[in-house]
C-alpha cells in the first residue's frame, strides 16, 4: 500500500512539475519576444540617429566647414545588426521563467525521489523512469551551466524539449513500479545509467546551441529576415564554441558509459561486447561525437557543417532512447513495456 501511495504521489508530483514548467516556457518565449521588441526598437533609434548624422554632415558641408560625427555602427550586411548578447538586465518575463523552472526542477526532483522510494532502488530501470530521470538531469544541468555561463536565451528550447519528453514519458511508457530483472540488479546500474543520463543532459544542451548557431549564422550573413531576438544572442562564432564545450563534457561521460557498459556486460553475461543493438547504438553514438570533435579539433570545421554533426549526434541519441528500445530486441530490452 505504501509503495502505491508513493508512485502515486510521484506520478502527481510529474504532472504538477510540467504545468510549472509550461508557465517557465511561456515566460520565456515571451522573453524572446521582448528582446525582439527591444531589438528593434534599438535599430530603429540607431538609424534616426545615423540619418540625423548625414544631415548634420550635409549641413556642415553646406556651409563651408567640416564636421566628423560618429556614427551608430551596423553589424551584419543587408542592415541586419550584429549580435550584442543576452541583455545587461533581466526582463520580468526571464525572472519569471528561471523562477518557474527552479520551482518546476524541486517538484521534479521530488517525483523522482518519490518513484525511487517506491521501487526501492534507483528509478531509471525502464524507459518511463530513464524518461523521468533524464529530464530532470537536462533541467539541472542547464542551472548548473548558468553558473558559468549566460545561456537563459536557450530556456524556451530546454523547457520545450523537456516537456515533450516527460509528455512521451507519462503517456507511452508509464508502468507500475516492478522489480529489477536479475541482470540489473548491480550497482553498475546505478553508475553506467546515470553516467548515460548526465551524457545526454550534456548533448541536448550543445545540440539546442547548434541549433541557434546555425539561425545566427543565418541572420549574420543576411540571408534570414526578422528574428529580432537573435540581436541580443551572442554571435555564431561563440555559440558554435559554447556548444563544443557542452558536447566535449557529454562525450568524456559518454565514454565513460561506453566502458562502464561493457565491463557490466562481462560481468552479467560473460562477454564484453556482443553486437547488441543497444551496444551498436551506444558505440554508433561515441563515434558521430568523436568525428564531431576531432573533425572541428583537427580538420578546422567550422559554421554548419561543425553544428549539423551535433545535431545528428543528438538525433541518434533519441533514436537509440525511443526506437532501439522499444522496436529493437535483445538483451537490453529493459524497457518495461
Amino acid at each position: 500500500m505504501v509503495t502505491a501511495d508513493l508512485a502515486y504521489y510521484s506520478l502527481v508530483a510529474v504532472y504538477s512539475a510540467m504545468a510549472i514548467y509550461t508557465i517557465s516556457f511561456v515566460a520565456f518565449a515571451l522573453d524572446l519576444a521582448k528582446r525582439s521588441g527591444d531589438a528593434q526598437q534599438a535599430a530603429a533609434r540607431a538609424a534616426k540617429a545615423e540619418a540625423l548624422a548625414t544631415a548634420s554632415v550635409s549641413r556642415s558641408a553646406a556651409g563651408g566647414s567640416t564636421v566628423v560625427l560618429d556614427r551608430p555602427s551596423r553589424g551584419g550586411g543587408g542592415g541586419a545588426s550584429a549580435p550584442t548578447g543576452a541583455p545587461a538586465k533581466a526582463s520580468s518575463f526571464e525572472r519569471v521563467a528561471i523562477a518557474m523552472m527552479l520551482l518546476g526542477f524541486v517538484v521534479h526532483v521530488a517525483s523522482v525521489v518519490l518513484r525511487g522510494l517506491a521501487a526501492g532502488r534507483v528509478p531509471w530501470a525502464n524507459m518511463f523512469e530513464f524518461s523521468l530521470t533524464g529530464t530532470a538531469i537536462i533541467v539541472g544541468v542547464y542551472l548548473a551551466v548558468q553558473l558559468v555561463v549566460n545561456l537563459r536565451f536557450l530556456g524556451a528550447y530546454v523547457m520545450g524539449l523537456n516537456l515533450v519528453l516527460l509528455a512521451i514519458g507519462t503517456v507511452n511508457y508509464y508502468v507500475a513500479v516492478s522489480p529489477l530483472p536479475p541482470a540489473l540488479q548491480s550497482a553498475w546500474l546505478v553508475i553506467h545509467v546515470f553516467v548515460a543520463i548526465l551524457g545526454t543532459a550534456f548533448f541536448a544542451i550543445a545540440a539546442g546551441l547548434s541549433a541557434a548557431q546555425l539561425v545566427q549564422t543565418k541572420r549574420e550573413q543576411s540571408k534570414l529576415a526578422g528574428l529580432r531576438f537573435l540581436d541580443t544572442l551572442p554571435g555564431a562564432e561563440r555559440l558554435e564554441d559554447l556548444a563544443y564545450r557542452i558536447a566535449l563534457v557529454g562525450f568524456v561521460l559518454w565514454t565513460f558509459t561506453l566502458i562502464a557498459g561493457a565491463i557490466w556486460a562481462e560481468r552479467a553475461w560473460g562477454r564484453y561486447w556482443g553486437w547488441d543493438t543497444k551496444e551498436v547504438w551506444t558505440f554508433i553514438i561515441w563515434v558521430l561525437y568523436a568525428g564531431y570533435i576531432h573533425a572541428r579539433a583537427t580538420r578546422g570545421w567550422r559554421g554548419a557543417r561543425s553544428s549539423w554533426l551535433s545535431i545528428i549526434g543528438f538525433a541518434a541519441v533519441m533514436f537509440n532512447f525511443s526506437v532501439v528500445n522499444v522496436f529493437f530486441k535483445g538483451l537490453h530490452a529493459y524497457s518495461g513495456l
